[in-house]
């Protein structure tokens, strides 16, 4: 005896069960904000903490790029890439790679999305080439591991965007070009330092900084934000995040 054909549901049974699956999802609450947006504008981090808005002190009507650390960028991102750059320091990393590695987080203030395009932008003006480039590119070498320089890809990564993730296909053209390029030693030695587990008795100071910052970082004398260069937007909008346009 043949089996019997299975039914077909009928037009109507299909309408009323795309009703009910758009009304499930009606019922979902709406996220407060987009994870994307920047930690300054509140939302979540990376690993989905909330962010807890407060007031900001005012800046200093030439602000530098100290003024940022110390006034505007979120505490734990200070404090992450001061971990990272204490840590290229400490291992005797050239002043290029400890600026680098202290700067290429900057831009997860403003958005996270594709951050180190967006860091390596608002600094160019400002930093030799070999610095923006290397910030640049980190973001696509995250993902992949490099054993010979010292870096695995982190577990950390596995808890935020989950197991067996694999990065959009330009992450993974960006990774293939940085392999070939000179510079691409500089842009894995952020990776390297890329600290995500933190000693919570670890002493972090932005002062052992100041110097390099004050050799390799070009401080423009009306402020950043106000020299009208081409990324001077970007600054002025870590400066007046509450501006309502």
């Amino acid at each position: 005896m043949s089996p019997r054909p299975e039914r077909k549901p009928s037009s109507d049974e299909r309408a009323d069960a795309l009703e009910e699956s758009l009304m499930k999802q009606l019922a979902k609450p709406a996220p407060s904000a987009r994870r994307g947006v920047g930690l300054l504008f509140g939302g979540v981090t990376p690993s989905g903490v909330p962010i807890e808005i407060k007031p900001l002190p005012a800046m200093p009507a030439k602000p530098t790029l100290v003024d940022f650390f110390r006034l505007r960028f979120m505490p734990h991102t200070v404090t992450h890439m001061l971990q990272s750059a204490s840590d290229a320091l400490k291992k005797g990393e050239p002043e290029d790679t400890v600026l680098a590695c202290l700067l290429h987080d900057i831009a997860i203030n403003l958005l996270k999305v594709d951050h180190g395009y967006w860091a390596a932008q608002m600094l160019e003006p400002y930093v030799p080439e070999n610095i923006s480039w290397a910030i640049r590119h980190h973001q696509a070498l995250r993902f992949f591991a490099d054993p010979q320089a010292g870096y695995e890809y982190p577990q950390r990564y596995v808890q935020i965007f989950g197991e067996g993730y694999q990065p959009e296909p330009y992450i993974k053209a960006a990774y293939e070009q940085a392999r070939k390029h000179k510079w691409y030693g500089e842009a894995r030695m952020i990776t390297v330092h890329d600290l995500y587990a933190f000693d919570p008795d670890t002493k972090v100071s932005l002062d052992p900084f100041v110097d390099i910052i004050g050799r390799r970082f070009k401080q423009p004398k009306e402020g950043l934000g106000f020299d009208g260069s081409p990324v001077a937007h970007m600054w002025r909008s870590l400066i007046y995040p509450d501006n309502p346009l």
